[in-house]
């Protein structure tokens, strides 16, 4: 494998993932690698997760529709951690309530309160966090985002490709987004593609 592992996009068609060493499939197990591996991104293919062609029949296209989200850094003041959301480039995963809810709870107002746990819990959100769209923010105005302790590629149950130290196939496409972490669309209804925006949830997409 590849030193430099990528992912590039096709043109209306799937993503061509170079180089990645592993990558664990919706159930846990680990998904068989090849050097080159073109990845579904329509959301259509019979062979999920690689590309079957069925983009074609589908009429995918690379761009278009509006993203969920608002492109916009949102941040919480904490006394000993401050933390940054962006909503267009989260993915939904909900991570951070599963890990921490007594801290990112969207019943309370902010949804965001740093000062409810201690700073290794918000450190282990945004470290879990796989879209990137939360970040620590240190007072010299630098974001941080933590990586996990996970595969190059993991593909998350009904939802996107959880991507973490690959090169991008596009330039980062929101405000505060993380060049080493980020998800990949593989329903076809993102309107921020080839990055997620949280579609798959909102539209009930399943990849069974």
């Amino acid at each position: 494998m590849t030193d430099t592992p990528e992912i590039e996009e096709r043109e209306n068609g799937p993503l061509v993932a170079k180089g990645i060493a592993r990558m664990v499939g919706p159930d846990g197990a680990e998904v068989e690698t090849k050097e080159v591996m073109a990845l579904c991104r329509c959301g259509q293919s019979k062979n999920k997760p690689f590309c079957d062609g069925s983009h074609k029949e589908a009429g995918f296209e690379s761009r278009g529709g509006e993203p969920a989200g608002k492109d916009k850094l949102l941040t919480y003041v904490g006394a000993n951690a401050t933390v940054t959301y962006n909503p267009m480039i989260c993915s939904h995963a909900a991570e951070c309530g599963r890990l921490a809810s007594n801290i990112f709870n969207p019943e309370q107002k902010p949804w965001v309160q740093p000062d409810n746990g201690t700073v290794a819990e918000v450190e282990a959100v945004v470290a879990a966090c796989p879209s990137g769209a939360l970040a620590l923010k240190h007072a010299d105005g630098a974001l941080e985002h933590h990586l996990a302790d996970r595969c190059n590629v993991v593909i998350e149950k009904n939802g996107p490709y959880w991507i973490q130290n690959v090169k991008s196939p596009v330039s980062v496409q929101g405000e505060g987004m993380s060049s080493k972490k980020y998800v990949l669309c593989r329903c076809g209804l993102s309107g921020n593609k080839p990055y997620c925006d949280g579609s798959h949830r909102d539209k009930g997409w399943r990849d069974d």
